[in-house]
C-alpha cells in the first residue's frame, strides 16, 4: 500500500520525532531533578543522569549543552510548584502557609524535594546563583506581588527564611521540641510569626511628602 493512501506518509515523521524528542528531554529532566535532589550539584555527573533517563551522556549534552544548564532547568522544574505558600489570598496566607509548613515538615511526611536540592547544592557558588535566581523568579515573586505595603520584597524573603528555618530544624535536624510539637499549637505560633511579615507595619511605612515636592 502506498504511504499516502495508508495515512502514514512522510508528513507524519517530523511530528513523531518531535514527540520523541520532547519525551526524551522530559525523561532527562526528571532524572536530573531526582539526581540533584539526592546528591546536590557537585555530587552527580551527566553520565549518572543519562543512565537514569536511559540515554547516553552525549544525548544529554546535545539537549542541554552542559551540566550547568541542565541544573538550571532542573531547578526551575523543581521550584515552580508551590509547596508551602500555595494560595493567592493574602487574608489567609499566614494561616494557610503555617498549617501547610507544619504538615509538610511532620516527621512522617515526605521530604520536600526543592529544599533538599537547595541544601545539598549550597556549597557550589554557581549553583547558589542559579537557585537564588529561581527562588526569586517563582515563590519570591509570588510573595512579593501578594504582600501589601512597603518593603514587600524584603518581607517576602524574611518569610521564606522562616519557612526554610523551620524546615531545617524540624525535618532535617529533627530537634526534639519541634519534631514532637503539637501540630495545632505549632501552627498557631508560626502563623503569629508569619502575620508580622504579611501584614504591613504602618509605623514603618515609607514617608510621603505632603507638599508633593
Amino acid at each position: 500500500m502506498d504511504p499516502e493512501e495508508s495515512g502514514h506518509g512522510e508528513s507524519d515523521i517530523p511530528a513523531k520525532r518531535r514527540r520523541d524528542a520532547a519525551a526524551t528531554r522530559e525523561a532527562i529532566l526528571r532524572s536530573a531533578v531526582a539526581a540533584f535532589t539526592r546528591s546536590g550539584y557537585d555530587g552527580v555527573g551527566v553520565r549518572e543522569i543519562a543512565q537514569g533517563a536511559g540515554v547516553t551522556a552525549m544525548l544529554v549534552n546535545r539537549y542541554f549543552g552542559s551540566k550547568e544548564q541542565l541544573f538550571a532547568e532542573a531547578v526551575d522544574v523543581a521550584f515552580a510548584p508551590r509547596t508551602v505558600v500555595t494560595g493567592d489570598d493574602v487574608r489567609t496566607l499566614s494561616r494557610d502557609a503555617a498549617r501547610m509548613l507544619v504538615a509538610r515538615t511532620a516527621p512522617e511526611a515526605d521530604q520536600l524535594g526543592p529544599f533538599l536540592l537547595m541544601l545539598r547544592s549550597a556549597s557550589n557558588p554557581r549553583a547558589v546563583e542559579i537557585i537564588r535566581a529561581s527562588t526569586e523568579r517563582h515563590v519570591g515573586r509570588h510573595l512579593t506581588d501578594l504582600l501589601p505595603g512597603a518593603g514587600a520584597g524584603e518581607r517576602a524573603e524574611l518569610l521564606l527564611s522562616l519557612i526554610a528555618g523551620v524546615w531545617m530544624m524540624r525535618k532535617v535536624i529533627g530537634t526534639t521540641a519541634l519534631a514532637g510539637a503539637d501540630p495545632t499549637l505549632l501552627s498557631g505560633r508560626i502563623e503569629a510569626l508569619f502575620r508580622l511579615l504579611v501584614e504591613p507595619d504602618t509605623d514603618h511605612e515609607e514617608p510621603t511628602n505632603p507638599t508633593g515636592a
